[in-house]
């Protein structure tokens, strides 16, 4: 039978093969080899989106947040659990001139579904909302560990269906990636504010996303060949049998 630490070396070595050669865009993290930055179109949602990205999420080369960021021109991505002494975050939170908000499902959150019909957000300010980059377990702790955050109001919108997200899990059907979150606030209030929702830019959004996500689909799906390819060359003494 194969010993185990040889098997583990090898499975280490295979992976660290598949990753030789596999230069990354530090732009977007992706591989330079299909790095899509120049097919990105960055425009103006006249939303200030406010993204902010936990460290683990960072980390990932699949993160909707640093995406999201990429492809709005008028968006932050700030990188945190914890954002009370945050100089940038606090100074729009203090800035008069701007309507602060924060994406997050809560009992007492303006439903933004129901906004579309029935507009009740200032105009005449900025419209800041912050949105969470992280798991639902990541995202309620920074909420806890920034209490300026969870003091502004909470907007929540009724999803509109499953997520597109298929590499990801997610804690319910419904429940949506960032990105996502991001295009369907566009599409529910980006009137109001002066963005033409009926332009459709902000669906380059979920282009964008759906090549990354098919990708990756694409890699994991050529990795587990691989593997089996592996498994299939192997004799039976190193199987075991």
């Amino acid at each position: 039978m194969i010993n185990l630490q040889t098997y583990l070396e090898s499975k280490a070595n295979f992976r660290a093969g598949l990753q030789m050669g596999r230069a990354l865009c530090l732009r977007c993290r992706q591989a330079k080899a299909v790095c899509d930055c120049e097919l990105f179109q960055p425009f103006d949602s006249k939303i200030e989106f406010v993204i902010l990205i936990h460290p683990e999420e960072v980390r990932k080369r699949v993160a909707t947040g640093r995406l999201s960021h990429l492809l709005l021109k008028n968006s932050h991505l700030i990188e945190g659990e914890s954002f009370d002494e945050n100089e940038s975050v606090q100074k729009l939170l203090q800035d008069p001139s701007a309507n602060c908000l924060i994406l997050y499902p809560a009992l007492n959150s303006l439903n933004l579904t129901l906004e579309r019909t029935r507009p009740t957000l200032p105009t005449n300010k900025r419209q800041v909302i912050f949105v969470i980059d992280g798991t639902w377990r990541t995202a309620k702790k920074m909420l806890r560990l920034s209490p300026s955050l969870a003091s502004i109001p909470k907007v929540s919108f009724e999803s509109p269906g499953l997520s597109r997200f298929e590499i990801r899990k997610q804690p319910a059907a419904e429940c949506l990636s960032t990105l996502e979150a991001i295009h369907h606030v566009i599409e529910l209030i980006g009137d109001q504010h002066g963005f033409p929702v009926a332009s459709r830019q902000h669906d380059h959004l979920l282009e964008m996303f759906d090549r990354m996500v098919d990708r990756q689909i694409d890699y994991q799906n050529r990795l587990g060949s691989r593997k089996r390819e592996r498994l299939v060359k192997r004799t039976p003494h190193e199987l075991g049998d």
